[in-house]
């Protein structure tokens, strides 16, 4: 039986990954064994300039607060290794970012994840992962935004440059008529 002081800290630790999980719009669990440390800290620093914490953890603290917050269907992936990635903002990062490294290094894989609330598969996980980032998707968005907007300018420009080429068309044959008049006048 663990002293007092070594119970508060787990539940301490415990409480910090609930606090984590319920703040987090997306989380994914990996088995990372098998991977060098050049490696894990290449991985890391990706993770954490893309606004990812990612820490190992034990499997029996992440069970108590896997209970806690109500993702029963996570408990069954906790074995072996554990580390988990929680976004905090960006809900395609951890699992973008991951599926990656997993497609490149034999041993680390993806156990499961959870998406604004509710535990996912890691089938789920990889079709996050195909998503294109935050920031294409505004851009796309902004995109289809500014397209019919774009096509009005276009059509109007040609439509003022037609009326320019009219225009000069019209000046050309007047002057022209006036030439003739002219010199018919002369003529006379």
């Amino acid at each position: 039986m663990p002293n007092a002081k070594v119970l508060e800290e787990k539940k301490a630790q415990v409480a910090s990954l609930v606090e984590k999980i319920q703040n987090s719009p997306a989380g994914v669990l990996v088995d990372y064994k098998g991977i060098n440390v050049a490696d894990d800290t290449a991985l890391r620093k990706e993770l954490r300039e893309n606004g990812v914490e990612y820490s190992v953890v034990k499997n029996t603290m992440l069970k108590f607060a896997a209970k806690e917050v109500g993702f029963d269907d996570m408990i069954e992936h906790l074995n072996g290794t554990t580390a988990i990635a929680i976004a905090s903002e960006d809900v395609v990062a951890p699992a973008k970012i991951l599926a990656k490294f997993a497609k490149d290094h034999d041993n680390f894989t993806i156990k499961t994840g959870f998406l604004e609330g509710a535990v996912v598969p890691v089938s789920k996980i990889d079709e996050l992962a195909k998503l294109p980032s935050k920031e294409v998707l505004i851009a796309q968005t902004l995109y289809s935004f500014n397209y019919p907007i774009m096509q009005l300018a276009i059509a109007l420009n040609a439509i003022a440059e037609k009326g320019e080429a009219d225009q000069e068309a019209l000046v050309s044959t007047l002057a022209g008529k006036a030439e003739a008049e002219a010199a018919e006048e002369a003529a006379e």
